[in-house]
Parts: C-alpha cells; structure tokens; sequence
C-alpha cells in the first residue's frame, strides 16, 4: 500500500497534522501510525487532566533551544486559532492559560480522533522499525507501507509510558540526522535536602530565583512543594527548564514574596518583645514547620538575619527525577537541519514536528501550541506540494 502522506506518531502534533491535511484535501491517503493502543493518551493527561492547550502570552521567552527563531515564526507570530482544531469554545485562566470551557483534556482528544476515524487509516500498538529508501516504512508487525512523504511526530523520551522513550530517534539518526543533548524538563528537581528534612509534604507559595556562579538563570513564583529527594510544584516545573542543562545551579527561595523585609522585621520584633519562643516567632505567618526550619537554619536570634534566611532559603540543585516524571524532553533533532517549513535538509520529502525537533517550552501551555503549529506547518507545505 502507497500512501501520499505517513504520519508516524500519533499525540497532538501528528494528529493536527492529519486533521490540517484532511482539511485541505479530504482525498488524501493518509496513514498514522502510533505505538499506543488509542491516539493521543499524552494529549489527554495534559494540564492535569483538563487540557492547557496554549497560552494568551504567545512569547518567544518562552521558549529554549537553539534556533528560538524557528519557534517565535511558528508558534508565536502564527497564534494558534483553536477554532481550525477544535469546535468547542475555550477560555483563559488568570495566568493567560487557555482550556476547553469543560476543562477536559479527553474531550478534546476525542474531538481530535472524530476527525480522523473513517478519513485516514489509523495504525494503532504499532511501531516503525526503520523509515528505508523510497519511504518504504517496516512496521513491528512485520508489514510495510510506503509514502510520499513521511511527517514524524513521535515525540521525545518524557513519560515512557506514552510510548514516547525515545526509541523512534534511531529511526531520523539512521538517516543522517543529528540530536543535541537531550534532557528532562518540566520535571521534579533532586537538591540538598539538610535544611527541608522535616518539611516534606508541604506545599507553599514562594519566589525561586535559579542562580548559576551568582548569576540568575531563571524565576518563578507560584507552588513549591517540599519532597524526601527535593522540590515539585508549579514553580519548580517552570523553572526546570531554566536548569536541567546547567551544572553548579543553587535555587534561591523567597518566602512571603508579596511582604517586604522591613514589614517582617518590625511583626518579628514585636513577637519577640511579647514573650514569643525565638522557634515560634514565624508560626501562623507561615506553616509552623516552614518557620522553624527558617529559624533553626538562621542560626540566630536576630530578626534581620532570620529575615535574610527566609528571603534567601537557598538550596543546592543535585538532578532531576528523569526521564519518566519528566513532561517534555529538552533537546531533539538539531533544528539547523531542517527548514522554516519543518522540511528535512537532508532527505526530501520528510518533515518532522513536535517534542522530536530541539525546542521545547515553559509549563503554561507553550509545548502543546508548539505540537499543534509545528504539525499544522508541516501539512501546509505537504498540501502545497501534492
């Protein structure tokens, strides 16, 4: 069987890949062929279940790899319009985060997969092996097909249990095609755990400065949860973007971020004059135990220097937890090797989009609008070529 177009990788950026061309020519012979047992499992577990498809503040900051540029064309200065995907309403949160108005990531997959089923062949618990001359495809199953062109959205090596382990890489490298280092991102990051021993569990908002030989790398404020190996939360998530890369990181955590020093000095004092154990004189202003361990890494009865400790709580950054808690894989194909059209510069015909190619985002939205651009790109050059 010849297909005009293959889709290898079925999740966000393979799916409104396919939708795009069938949008374009409902005619197609289009294949796509994913690993998993059902399209789009990683799709529908995005933003907790309630699908945080992209982002009002449409930045190219937001954003890492080394051709920004391509990234700023593609997902920033071409917004994404959810109307050409999807046909329910959306609505942004107060942090410019966009959802379907049913905060249901599932519905939206399913929306996806609706536009698919019956229009296009659909490979499911199936992998390609090896992409040969002539895009003739080995499937796992001992088949093969053959194509046009070939679009792979196979994604990176984040959350295994997607199917995304990175084992589709052999298949673009095989072909001459190079990677950049590649690691965990949006991810639980391992740090000194001396000072946060007895905090485990414990969840609070803060400021985190990232710093790199005193130099700041990176800020985020919002949840910071406290773990036995480290910190999780949302703003170590945005942040570890910022570090996975970066040897020698110290995170830096601002305490109270919305009180000034001189306000917290003055309420310390106070306590302190009224009778109030030097142990306890943080307790109610923050979680007891987050005070103590303020005070008792202080060393020291003296209201500034507490102060001091509470606005710059530093803690060395150790690794991450890896691959499998990770949510997206920083790194991917080098993006000098392929063209403004997500064209390969090396074989005619192949497109990639997606978490494969070397560009990844800030939690918020910016991953799944990269997927969904990145692929509609690739079929807009492929319906201008048939």
């Amino acid at each position: 069987m010849t297909y005009d177009v293959a889709v290898i990788g079925g999740g966000a950026s393979g799916m409104a890949c396919a939708v795009r061309l069938l949008q374009g020519n409902k005619n197609l012979k289009i294949c796509v062929i994913d690993a998993g047992e059902r399209l789009g499992k990683k799709l529908a577990a995005t933003g907790n279940g309630q699908g945080n498809i992209s982002n009002l503040d449409m930045d190219a900051s937001h954003y890492h790899g080394v051709n920004i540029a391509l990234a700023d064309k593609i997902a920033c200065s071409r917004k994404f319009d959810v109307t050409g995907l999807f046909d329910c309403l959306f609505t942004a949160d107060d942090r410019g985060r966009i959802y379907p108005s049913g905060r249901q990531a599932s519905a939206l997959c399913d929306g996806l997969i609706s536009k698919l089923k019956g229009k296009c062949e659909i490979m499911l618990a199936t992998r390609v092996t090896e992409i040969g001359q002539g895009f003739k495809l080995e499937l796992s199953d001992g088949k093969s097909l053959a194509a046009k062109f070939v679009v792979v959205c196979t994604g990176g090596k984040a959350q295994k249990q997607f199917k995304t382990d990175g084992s589709a890489y052999s298949l673009v490298t095989k072909l001459g095609h190079t990677l950049t280092p590649l690691y965990p991102s949006l991810v639980q990051l391992k740090t000194d755990t001396k000072y946060i021993k007895t905090l485990k569990g414990i969840r609070t908002e803060c400021t985190v400065t990232a710093l790199s030989g005193g130099a700041v790398i990176g800020e985020s404020r919002g949840d910071v949860i406290f773990t036995d190996y480290g910190v999780s939360g949302n703003a170590i998530f945005e942040l570890s973007s910022y570090v996975v890369d970066v040897q020698g990181v110290e995170l830096s955590l601002e305490f109270l971020p919305d009180f000034d020093k001189e306000v917290i000095i003055k309420n310390l004092a106070e306590r302190k004059s009224a009778g109030t154990p030097v142990s306890e004189l943080l307790s109610g202003t923050l979680h007891n135990q987050i005070g103590r361990a303020i005070i008792a890494r202080a060393q020291s009865q003296d209201e500034k220097q507490i102060v001091h400790t509470l606005k710059n709580f530093k803690l060395p950054v150790l690794g991450t937890l890896g691959f499998d808690y990770a949510q997206v894989t920083k790194g991917g194909v080098k993006t000098e090797e392929i063209t403004d059209c997500l064209e390969s510069k090396i074989v005619k015909n192949l497109f990639f989009a997606g978490e494969i190619l070397d560009v990844d985002g800030d939690c918020g939205g910016f991953n799944l609008q990269w997927a969904f651009t990145s692929g509609m790109t690739a079929a807009d050059e492929i319906l201008k070529r048939l």
